[in-house]
């Protein structure tokens, strides 16, 4: 009998449509996913923990990563890298664990490509004009941040119908539902390979 293979769950989604909160809401109910950190060589927020939020390290200190080939996906955003740790997630796959991926669209396109099993769940605002409010009400950016995430956003947004689940996130809890009912039902699918 094959030994069960670990899934991979990615969400995306642009910047203020709740990814953050989705996920971490999804790594305290009992669907037990692994939670791969990504690493980082933007500054801590306020609140964010080194080692649970993200790895934060230096421009030196990622770029040598890249060299060795140490990430699974890695990319730039608003001039920050980030980056998917690969040896965590090669270890959980294999230990049969599944594995929460919180990446941008080009980051999970990539992955795909690697993975074309990876289950990818876009977590999309209720409308741009919602998103634009949020980002405000946040109050962790300036004017000329939140146009750029705008920007940003509306190119993601066009991602969306290459994912193969969308949750529009009206609702937290809704929205949470939802999330929860997709990586059940993807769980209950035969895995090829697997007798």
């Amino acid at each position: 009998m094959a030994t069960k293979k670990g899934r991979i769950f990615i969400v995306s989604a642009p910047s203020g449509s709740g990814k953050t909160t989705l996920c971490e809401k999804l790594f305290k109910t009992d669907l037990e996913l692994d939670d791969s950190v990504s690493m980082t060589t933007r500054p801590s927020r306020p609140g964010e923990v080194n080692g649970r939020d993200y790895y934060f390290v230096s421009k030196k200190n990622f770029l040598q990563r890249i060299k060795e080939k140490g990430f699974l996906e890695w990319t730039t955003t608003y001039g920050w890298y980030y980056g998917t740790p690969k040896d965590f997630f090669e270890k959980a796959l294999k230990k049969g664990r599944d594995i929460l991926l919180s990446i941008d669209v080009k980051g999970a396109m990539r992955v795909k490509r690697l993975h074309p099993e990876a289950v990818l769940i876009f977590i999309e605002p209720p409308s741009v004009s919602a998103l634009k409010q949020r980002l405000y009400s946040r109050n962790q950016d300036g004017q000329k941040e939140i146009k750029k995430r705008l920007s940003t956003a509306k190119k993601e947004l066009s991602f969306a119908r290459r994912y193969d689940y969308c949750v529009i996130n009206d609702n937290i809890n809704s929205a949470m539902e939802k999330l929860k009912a997709i990586i059940i039902a993807e769980r209950c699918k035969f895995q090829k390979g697997v007798v």
